[in-house]
């Protein structure tokens, strides 16, 4: 099921008895659409049904998925036909977004809905949840540069540390304001710890800057 999972058409039209991940891919893509509809459905349900809509399609696109299938390696486990592999096609977005999705699929045949859930929202809850606080397009990163910016500190800066083998990887980052650290946050990707780092700091920089006005 594997093996099917992470082979390419392309290798099929160079090995004839080798089957391409395309039905597993065609599955995947169901299962994932459907556990992060259901979370998202259930994990905000403030949401109107247009913000829903573009919170999953927000994490459930493309470039999304590719950059999930670099951080757990995908790429170098690809069956690719010659021409495909050497013209860069181990990561080509498409073919890794899609490749992602045979794997998925994959899980839920072998193992069920619940098991296809663990794995798809084990990796992809950070990404939702930062997906879901930036609905204006204005990140607490942001947020805090225009804060720091009102109170003349200067623009923040963060400091990243990783643990952790490559493909479980976790980052932890502190934001430094004026010389002070100001909020510290962890995620799964660089971006992720420094928005939970930034949103702390914000919170904390927001206080003092109302305990100075009163």
């Amino acid at each position: 099921m594997l093996e099917c999972a992470l082979t390419h058409r392309s290798y099929c039209a160079e090995n004839l008895d080798a089957v391409s991940n395309e039905r597993l891919e065609f599955l995947g893509d169901s299962v994932l659409g459907l556990v992060v509809t259901n979370h998202i459905y259930r994990r905000y349900p403030d949401l109107p049904e247009g913000q829903l809509a573009k919170l999953r399609a927000s994490v459930v696109n493309t470039g999304s998925l590719a950059r999930l299938a670099r951080e757990i390696g995908l790429g170098p486990t690809l069956r690719l036909g010659k021409g495909e592999d050497q013209s860069g096609g181990r990561d080509k977005e498409s073919i890794l977004a899609d490749s992602l999705e045979a794997v998925l699929g994959a899980v839920y045949v072998d193992a069920g809905w619940d098991a296809a859930a663990d794995v798809i929202l084990g990796r992809m809850a950070d990404v939702i949840v930062e997906a879901a606080e930036e609905p204006g397009g204005r990140d607490f990163k942001t947020q805090l540069q225009e804060l720091t910016a009102r109170l003349t500190l200067g623009t923040p800066i963060y400091e990243i540390s990783g643990s952790g083998p490559d493909h479980d990887k976790r980052f932890t980052a502190i934001t430094i304001v004026d010389g002070i650290p100001r909020g510290r946050g962890a995620g799964t990707s660089k971006k992720r710890a420094e928005q939970v780092a930034a949103r702390s700091a914000y919170a904390s920089m927001l206080a003092l800057s109302d305990e100075e006005q009163s």
